[in-house]
């Protein structure tokens, strides 16, 4: 399984890329929004980031288009600005269009805002190279995910579809791991979802432990 950091911060994704070795990013309106910079300059530094590395980098088109010619445009104009950049289209009817008319122009695409399998299975049968089926937001509404994403990765292993499911809104690491469990190949949360699931508090304990007994024993 992959790791994606979802964030627009410079400084947030290259301590993940440092420290964790993340292999991509995901970013939306509200993480670029949230890094106080214009949307252009955010994605350029962060294109700087992984220059002459093949890790891939979403970013979303306008999110008031709803129509696909206008999604294309924008993606163009995007996907020019650096060969990591992978498009982000909505689950719409005008972005499942922009998938099919973008592949054919070699431009990659994540549809984003998945909430049903179906959705998903639409975007494969399109041509999508990431489908992001969203769990932290469906959890929170009372609804169960697990089954959620192991239909989505049971219908692309069914068919031989080559998308790449990233489960996306993970907000702890018993989805993250649920993720992994269930077939997903990519998981994409937050900086401090990474920081918390990579810690345990009886990893703490042990660690007093043996330091206890490291400083009670001659070392020659």
């Amino acid at each position: 399984m992959k790791f994606f950091l979802d964030s627009a911060i410079v400084d947030e994704i290259k301590y993940a890329l440092d420290m964790w070795n993340i292999d991509g990013v995901t970013t939306n309106p509200r993480h670029v929004n949230v890094s106080g910079k214009p949307f252009l300059t955010t994605i350029r530094e962060i294109a700087d980031i992984f220059k002459d590395t093949d890790k891939p980098i979403s970013v979303e088109v306008n999110p008031h288009y709803d129509n696909w010619e206008d999604m294309v445009k924008e993606a163009e104009e995007l996907a020019a600005i650096s060969p990591n950049f992978v498009i982000k289209l909505p689950a719409t009817e005008a972005g499942f269009k922009g998938i099919a008319v973008l592949k054919d122009k070699g431009i990659r695409v994540n549809l984003t805002l998945v909430f049903s399998a179906t959705q998903a299975l639409q975007a494969m049968r399109m041509g999508a190279y990431f489908v992001s089926p969203f769990i932290g937001w469906k959890e929170s509404n009372a609804e169960e995910t697990q089954s959620f994403v192991e239909e989505v990765a049971t219908i692309r292993d069914n068919y031989g579809f080559d998308t790449q499911i990233i489960v996306s809104a993970v907000r702890n690491g018993r989805q993250i791991a649920d993720a992994a469990v269930v077939g997903g190949d990519i998981v994409t949360s937050g900086l401090a979802v990474y920081k918390d699931a990579f810690e345990h508090p009886y990893t703490d304990v042990g660690l007093g432990k043996f330091q206890n007994f490291w400083d009670q024993t001659p070392y020659k």
